[in-house]
């Protein structure tokens, strides 16, 4: 690296004119940051904004195009490796989750970094030891000998923050890193962060939650479609600037729930339990119903639709639809009883990262397309296709498209696209705007009020409470695996239904 130290010794990281070419696509166009030492800099914008992409570059997973990079007080070059960049200092913690899921927490956390001993073979016992020393300070208290694999996406999440912070990195780059974290974790993290901060570490910050700006950032700058836009000391910068400079346009309403005329019960849940994460789980849901399930991470939300769905087995209750009891014991007899899931992990569940965007629409439904001699129809695939990439505004250059390129946003609409296509008449959608950005959100619950519209009955899973109040016309809150309460959403507020969720119903008022 050459030395070309900065006059204005404040800063940790300056990009200059960075620009990014992939093929047919201008991701980052002559974009600057600067990150000062000591300070949480919160990077904002809608998917597909260039905030990935830029840090991808200042990472060492991809080289930059143009433009030059220097981290404390040297020039990097063009070309570098994400070990290098490791070894100078930089470190990130990435939006989706990759680890190890077989081997235990202490491998994951030193692979290719382990202690030896003078023969060459691995020092488990000092390995132990690191991890646990490290696993304190992101105040997570597990054995570093449990599997990853045996965590809840919580857990691996603060895993990934440990292992971050083992590096002793000078800026750690976090790409949503609260995503999956309940508010408690959250609080853990920010504690994390600010002693961080205290040590004159600097942090780059990814969100889509807002409100988290406020508490946790110094600094925010804002990308949109591949554009440096502003930057803005945090306490300057209200929401609706903020927003209005993510999107380009005000956004009027976050929550566009559309008032419907609600029907008769189409959904009955009687006494279901699976023996392990839910007990005795009991609801209805009605036709042109948003029903919001909530709680806290951990509760068992996730598992209840699963069970229903037929992922995981009940060992006691009932499952009606229209009245008539039903046996589903996999996912092809729910969507055979016109039943979709939109699962909580587009990444671990849903997508097909390297088949089409085509292929990723069909393939729940791909017998529709088999014509009589056992081949597919590729002409209905592409017609059908490339109708719900009109309808639901699926930004991609074309069906052919691999749907790993696709912005986050993009991709749960693919996936929304996929389940439309069986015709479902009741839909669960499982955290459907995770990771995504302000604009993408408004306009996912837009088409699900859509839905909603359309007769469809709608359970919608959010760890987000605002989104829970905005959507839903009643809410079921669980707590550890029993259901606490079932309100109508009139006057209800977070408080009250924090309340149900902690077990704390007789607080609630």
């Amino acid at each position: 690296m050459e030395d070309v130290r900065m006059s204005d010794g404040n800063y940790i990281l300056q990009m200059k004119n960075i620009s990014k070419l992939f093929p047919g696509v201008r991701a980052l166009d002559s974009v600057h940051l600067d990150v000062k030492r000591g300070e949480v800099h919160a990077l904002m914008g809608e998917n597909g904004a260039g905030k990935s992409t830029l840090m991808k570059c200042l990472i060492g997973i991809q080289p930059v195009s143009s433009g030059e990079i220097i981290f404390d007080g040297k020039q990097l070059p063009q070309y570098y490796t994400t070990a290098e960049a490791l070894s100078w200092g930089i470190s990130m913690i990435h939006q989706e989750l990759s680890p190890v899921a077989e081997r235990p927490i202490m491998e994951n956390i030193w692979l290719g970094r382990e202690p030896l001993y003078r023969t060459g073979l691995v020092n488990h016992k000092k390995m132990y030891e690191m991890t646990k020393a490290v696993l304190e300070q992101v105040h997570l208290q597990e054995d570093p000998k449990t599997k990853v694999g045996t965590l809840t996406v919580a857990k691996m999440q603060m895993v990934e923050i440990a292992k971050a912070v083992s590096y002793d990195a000078k800026l750690i780059i976090m790409d949503e890193p609260t995503s999956a974290l309940t508010d408690r974790e959250r609080d853990q993290l920010f504690s994390v962060i600010r002693k961080l901060k205290s040590e004159n570490k600097s942090i780059i910050y990814i969100t889509h939650k807002l409100d988290e700006i406020a508490q946790i950032a110094d600094t925010v700058s804002i990308f949109r479609d591949g554009h440096f836009i502003a930057s803005h000391a945090a306490k300057d910068l209200s929401m609706e600037q903020m927003i209005t400079e993510m999107v380009g346009r005000p956004v009027d309403t976050m929550f566009p729930k559309i008032p419907c005329p609600i029907g008769e019960d189409i959904l009955s849940v009687e006494g279901l339990s699976d023996g392990r994460y839910f007990t005795d789980v009991s609801f209805s849901l009605r036709k042109g119903e948003i029903l919001g399930l909530a709680g806290l991470v951990g509760a068992g939300r996730t598992e209840i639709i699963e069970t229903i769905f037929g992922i995981r087995r009940a060992v006691a209750g009932t499952v009606k639809i229209n009245g008539k009891p039903v046996q589903i014991k996999n996912p092809r007899d729910a969507i055979k009883h016109k039943i979709a899931l939109l699962t909580e992990d587009r990444r671990l569940s849903g997508i097909f990262p390297v088949l089409p965007v085509s292929d990723n629409i069909v393939i729940s439904n791909i017998n529709r397309y088999i014509n009589r001699f056992g081949l597919l129809h590729k002409k209905n695939i592409l017609k059908d296709c490339s109708e719900y990439v009109r309808s639901i505004e699926i930004k991609t250059p074309s069906v052919g498209q691999q749907i790993q390129f696709l912005s986050g946003g993009n991709q749960q609409k693919v996936l929304i696209a996929r389940w439309l296509l069986t015709e479902p008449d009741i839909l669960f959608l499982d955290e459907p705007t995770r990771g995504i950005d302000v604009g993408a959100k408004a306009e996912i619950h837009r088409f699900i009020s859509m839905l909603a519209g359309q007769g469809k009955a709608i359970i919608m899973v959010s760890s987000e409470m605002p989104e829970i109040l905005g959507m839903s016309d009643r809410i079921v809150v669980v707590a550890e695996g029993h259901v606490t309460g079932i309100l109508e959403n009139k006057n209800l507020t977070q408080d009250t239904i924090m309340a149900y969720a902690s077990n704390k119903a007789d607080l609630a008022v």
